[in-house]
């Protein structure tokens, strides 16, 4: 019987995929001539909805590593989020709220964010089975530096998220991954709900 990887096994394999991310987001952005310094905009306001379970723990792993006060302040601040985001929606408008884990302007769990905080700002491309392909933009410095350009650099994050779907079906089962609910939310939600299901073993 071939035993399953255990969360610590998986969550390292999530880092060091973590680690590729931020190389390719760096080669990308040097490229391109991207920086955040002195920017008029928060990528940590933008509306992100993330759907792996695998991250979600991961982020709950960090999470647990806070001092108790830390900890508590984010998910008071996540439980804000919430509700403003719910009353945001409520009115047909697209949240634009600080991250709750954005502290004086630095992440207060930078090793553990998520895949699409990581990716966000140059351009990127995802390519489905199917063979759709889904381009996006990066963030508005992204994009006014691409404006007037013929050809400019795009991360093709395909191999990336394949290798992070991998991750996703080693933590909670192959079956499981198939007959789970879709994840479809935000970092404040993940915090607010707390850790997803115990990796699942027996299938």
């Amino acid at each position: 019987m071939i035993k399953k990887p255990l969360p610590a096994q998986v969550f390292r394999k999530l880092s060091v995929l973590y680690e590729d991310m931020q190389t390719q987001y760096v080669n990308h952005a040097q490229v391109l001539g991207l920086t955040c310094d002195q920017c008029a905009d928060n990528c940590c306001t933008s509306y992100f909805q993330h759907h792996t379970r695998v991250e979600w723990a991961y982020l709950w792993e960090g999470l647990s590593e806070l001092p108790d006060q830390t900890r508590n302040k984010f998910t008071q601040r996540a439980r804000d989020y919430v509700r403003l985001a719910g009353e945001a929606l409520a009115e047909g408008r697209r949240p634009a709220i600080m991250c709750p884990l954005n502290d004086e302007g630095r992440c207060g769990m930078y090793a553990h964010r998520l895949m699409i905080c990581r990716l966000h700002g140059v351009p990127n491309r995802l390519r489905f089975p199917s063979g759709k392909v889904v381009d996006f933009p990066g963030c508005y410095r992204s994009q006014a530096l691409c404006a007037n350009r013929i050809v400019f650099p795009v991360l093709d994050r395909t191999a990336m998220y394949a290798r992070l779907m991998e991750l996703e079906m080693q933590f909670v089962g192959p079956r499981r991954v198939r007959t789970l609910p879709r994840v479809d939310l935000t970092l404040a939600e993940m915090i607010v709900q707390g850790p997803p299901q115990p990796h699942a073993s027996g299938d």
